[in-house]
């Protein structure tokens, strides 16, 4: 059975990328999240990051900059994972590369947090909060200068006493199933947030938008299938999925026209599954064809 809009909470990754795209709430969670001010951000959701066609892509959730050019990758993590911790790295050093790949000095390098948000404690030690900085071993006098942040928050954090108290509403209201995330949390940003939730559920269009994810993806999933049962091997099923995905991704497109040689072959070059999604998420939300390609 297909998912509807109407009882998506925060946790989907759908509906958490369009209330992020909104720059009031973004940087009102960022606020929160590193406790600090911030004046304003400019908002890139599920941007794709590929340096080079032989790497694997990244997809990053939400991707900002505010008014000092520091860079945030907010990315919503439902579902545990190994290797989360190099996964983090992995997606700092493709932030860091694609600004060095546009000509900027190691000096210019920004500041750069990634910040995973967690509906599990992905350490076990009970915190909301997990903040990582690189520290030298020896001493606490030298640090490293690098600008580079990793943290995790917890939904199921238990030190409310260490945190800001307007970080552990956010935090339960992330948490919560579809009925609790509606009650009022007794603070003005959740309302905001809770505000933008019933905004994107109450939009036609973005009621499309969804509604095609959806059959997309099935689709994806039941042509991959198709193709690894003919194939009879795993790398077949992998080969379907991927053809599947692509096609899946062609149609979307076709619908702002035709598509050139050179998008077609971008297109058709990427083997990473996982990025073909995420373009897929993009050029369904995308207003037009250079729309698509400026959010890749």
């Amino acid at each position: 059975m297909n998912t509807l809009l109407k009882n998506l909470t925060i946790k989907n990754n759908f509906m958490f990328a369009a209330v992020m795209s909104d720059e009031e709430n973004c940087k009102g969670f960022l606020e929160r999240a590193l406790s600090m001010k911030i004046d304003r951000v400019e908002i890139n959701t599920e941007k794709n990051i590929v340096y080079h066609p032989e790497y694997k892509g990244v997809r990053l959730d939400v991707y900002a900059k505010d008014e000092n050019n520091t860079r945030y990758n907010i990315e919503m993590q439902v579902l545990k994972q190994s290797a989360l911790g190099r996964r983090s790295r992995y997606y700092q050093s493709q932030m860091d590369m694609e600004l060095l790949a546009k000509g900027c000095e190691y000096a210019e390098l920004p500041d750069s947090y990634v910040i995973f948000l967690c509906d599990f404690d992905p350490f076990g030690e009970g915190k909301y909060r997990y903040t990582f900085w690189t520290t030298c071993e020896e001493t606490e006098k030298v640090s490293l200068k690098d600008g580079r942040c990793i943290m995790f928050l917890n939904t199921h954090g238990k030190n409310p006493e260490d945190v800001p108290k307007e970080l552990v509403s956010f935090l339960k209201f992330v948490h919560a199933d579809l009925k609790e995330s509606q009650k009022d949390f007794q603070d003005d940003y959740v309302r905001q947030v809770q505000k933008s939730v019933i905004h994107i559920k109450e939009n036609r269009e973005m009621e499309e938008r969804f509604m095609l994810l959806e059959l997309l993806l099935q689709d994806e999933r039941r042509e991959g299938r198709k193709e690894g049962r003919e194939e009879g091997r795993k790398e077949g099923r992998k080969a379907g999925e991927l053809e599947g995905a692509q096609e899946m991704l062609q149609m979307a497109l076709n619908r702002f026209g035709e598509l050139s040689e050179n998008l077609l072959k971008t297109l058709h070059q990427q083997q990473d599954i996982e990025v073909i999604r995420k373009w897929m998420e993009t050029a369904l939300q995308a207003e037009s064809l250079d729309d698509f390609i400026s959010k890749m």
